[in-house]
């Protein structure tokens, strides 16, 4: 993939757009990086802009996509994007946010786990202009020495002022010397690919900035750090997460896409709008404003909420449709005429067998989890046994968008 020079957009209108949205945590930091920002921008050439994603599960969620709109807004100015898979830093797993080590995942786990990460990035980015790199391809042969050289560049006492780290070391727990690796690599990264622009979370902040400074020891042009916020999980409290449960898959189908984002808390619903969806922000302090003087209830905001969303990653159409069965399924309580169908094995199979053969829960814990909390009906009825025994012509519903009918005859 080649790129020539060519005029670019106005500074001032690049900037309003790209700048929109970032979260620094503090005034100063955000004046040093529009200035800098600026500055590159002046140069009239596309600008090299990576976001790094690590492997370490085969599903990108909502979260994910915040990095990837502010992707696509430098894409569509015309920088140059690199998509980022961490199949070497994945090895270690970053330690943000973490009060103890995580587990460590190997190597085949993590190439496995990307197999469709590019895929999932193009419901927002045009993969077509995309470069897709693997950071083992410049860390895996990294020498000792080249290492020991990179550690000279930073210091202990630097990392250890990060909260998570600070936070373990005064309460005696340990920190592994491999977790200090994570932001080194990161780092190197950043100098491999000779960035001029790093997007990442929030609390990505201290990765960022220290590739930032190992490009300046390097004697590189240091790169410009776009921090963003984090979004919420379908709590409402806790960063969205695969491993807390909290999350809307890339790849969740327009109904269930719909149907989760319908779950989250109200509180929520401008964190959701103002990050996932492209919604004028005078619209959206129009409708919650509405929300608040109770002139229109909740669920109708949250409708336009979950219609925008959908589409940020289908079409209109798709997400409409979603919208329509969710009206029928929840609001009007009524049965769809279509839905998964489930052939018995016998004439009458348990509840949980056939919820976890049908993939509607991952295991008959989730079933037992799912029917203690009354989410799941049978026939129109909550059931309170998991091992209540169906036959063919049942139909069961397992929280508001999910159906499964009971037919006769050998599973498929």
């Amino acid at each position: 993939m080649t790129t020539t020079n060519r005029t670019m957009a106005p500074v001032d209108e690049q900037l309003a757009v790209l700048m929109r949205g970032t979260d620094f945590g503090d005034d100063a930091m955000r004046r040093v990086m529009e200035r800098d920002l600026r500055a590159k921008l002046n140069e009239d050439r596309p600008l090299r802009v990576y976001c790094g994603y690590d492997p370490t599960s085969v599903e990108l969620h909502l979260g994910h996509t915040l990095t990837m709109r502010k992707l696509k807004q430098f894409q569509d100015f015309g920088h140059e994007i690199t998509f980022l898979i961490g199949n070497f830093t994945g090895l270690i797993g970053d330690p943000t946010d973490k009060d103890k080590t995580r587990p460590m995942i190997s190597a085949e786990m993590l190439l496995a786990n990307s197999q469709t990460y590019a895929e999932q990035a193009g419901r927002i980015l045009d993969m077509s202009k995309v470069h897709v790199r693997y950071n083992a391809e410049w860390l895996a042969p990294l020498t000792f020495e080249d290492v020991i050289r990179l550690c000279a560049k930073f210091t202990v006492a630097e990392f250890l002022k990060r909260e998570s780290f600070a936070k373990r070391y005064a309460g005696g727990e340990p920190i592994y010397l491999s977790e200090f690796m994570y932001g080194l690599l990161q780092a190197y990264d950043a100098y491999a690919l000779e960035t001029d622009v790093q997007i990442g979370g929030r609390d990505q902040l201290f990765n960022l900035m220290a590739g930032r400074k190992l490009q300046e020891e390097m004697e590189h042009a240091p790169q410009v750090v776009i921090t963003l916020p984090l979004l919420v999980g379908l709590d409402g409290h806790e960063k969205m997460s695969k491993s807390l449960g909290n999350h809307i898959a890339v790849d969740d189908a327009p109904n269930d896409m719909y149907g989760k984002a319908m779950s989250i808390p109200d509180e929520a619903m401008r964190n959701y709008f103002e990050l996932l969806t492209d919604a004028a922000p005078e619209e959206v302090d129009a409708l919650l404003a509405s929300v608040a003087a109770k002139t229109i209830p909740p669920i109708e905001a949250k409708k336009r909420l979950a219609l925008e969303l959908t589409s940020t990653l289908y079409p209109r159409e798709e997400a409409e449709g979603a919208q329509a069965y969710f009206e029928s399924t929840f609001q009007r309580r009524e049965t769809p005429d279509e839905m998964q169908e489930y052939a018995l094995t016998g004439a009458t199979e348990r509840l949980d067998d056939v919820l976890v053969a049908a993939s509607m829960a991952a295991s008959k814990g989730e079933v037992r989890r799912l029917v203690t909390q009354g989410a799941v009906r049978v026939n129109g009825e909550a059931t309170s046994d998991f091992a209540v025994e169906l036959k063919a012509g049942d139909e069961v519903r397992v929280g508001r968008t999910r159906f499964l009918r009971l037919v006769a005859g050998k599973s498929l």
